[in-house]
């Protein structure tokens, strides 16, 4: 398929399905986790993770050897990865799907300030700081207030899945305004894998025991971690953002913090009050601002600058 300028029907139902995805995500890591220990299991996903980037790049003929100049770049958007995941393992292991949808998915405010201050010509808007106020806003509300029945234990958590969502953001820039910005998206999420998977394994055992009794759910959760999120959905979505514009598919991650709240409250029976649909709500309209693209203003018609080179006749 060709680059499209604008957004079509496929884009639209394909960024909606990844949306929805990663609040499954949400939901099976948060039951994955009463099987299998939440450091263990992120360890065991990047290793079947890596095995399928790896097979997939052999299989389409990539190449997998380390780029010149990017060992630093890799090793470090490896690390953040890793301490992303130990950090969102441990919140969902800790409070509520609901609760860590509106925090964690506030990654869109974290990047756009880390952008504003590191990279040249990603000066903040006066509309993305009105959409930065309120999802920061909304987060807060939701780490605050501490109504429904999971009370103050699930503090700890929530501020785990911020601590998440900043490593997040933070991965987004090293991969912008590194060496690894001329390298492949799967060279990218291979160096995350690759660095991630011995780190977490070895860590594993300093949170407790590995197993929990696991069952048969706890392990297709796994596996569906590995296949449909790490490896065919990551890769899916750096598909899409090649064959898209960027701030259209980056509008679309509004839909993941909806999508997670409902799924924690259908699927997990997770309390839902008023504390939290405020929060979500303040979140997804920050989000939206944050997201909209700039418009040049219009050009006057006595304007002296010259306009667009026109083509020849």
């Amino acid at each position: 398929m060709q680059r499209k300028d604008t957004m079509d029907a496929f884009g639209v139902i394909s960024l909606t399905g990844f949306a929805l995805l990663l609040a499954i995500n949400q939901v099976t890591i948060k039951v994955t986790n009463e099987g299998i220990q939440p450091i263990f299991l992120a360890g065991l996903r990047s290793l079947g993770g890596a095995v399928c980037i790896l097979a997939w790049m052999r299989f389409r003929g990539l190449s997998t050897q380390v780029a010149p100049g990017t060992a630093r770049a890799g090793l470090l958007i490896g690390l953040l990865f890793t301490f992303e995941f130990v950090f969102l393992f441990l919140a969902l292991d800790l409070t509520t799907v609901t609760r860590s949808s509106v925090i964690f998915y506030t990654m869109p405010v974290w990047l756009t300030l880390g952008a504003h201050l590191l990279l040249p010509g990603e000066r903040m808007s006066a509309s993305k700081a009105v959409g930065l106020a309120m999802a920061v806003a909304g987060m807060a509300w939701a780490i605050l207030n501490r109504g429904g029945p999971e009370g103050e234990a699930s503090l700890l958590g929530d501020l785990f899945a911020l601590a998440a969502s900043i490593c997040w953001a933070a991965i987004a820039l090293c991969a912008r305004a590194s060496a690894l910005k001329a390298v492949r998206p799967e060279m990218q999420l291979l160096w995350q894998l690759v660095i991630s998977t011995p780190i977490l394994l070895l860590a594993a055992p300093l949170f407790g025991p590995l197993l929990r009794e696991p069952s048969l759910i706890h392990w297709a959760g796994l596996g569906f971690q590995i296949v449909a999120v790490v490896s065919a959905g990551f890769l899916f979505w750096l598909w899409l953002l090649s064959l898209y514009p960027a701030a259209s598919v980056a509008s679309f991650s509004f839909l993941s913090p909806i999508f997670g709240v409902l799924l924690g409250w259908a699927l997990l029976g997770e309390h839902l009050g008023p504390e939290i649909l405020v929060a979500l709500g303040l979140v997804c309209a920050g989000l939206v601002l944050i997201n909209r693209p700039v418009r040049d203003p219009p050009i006057p018609a006595n304007d002296p600058r010259p306009g667009p080179p026109r083509p020849p006749a």
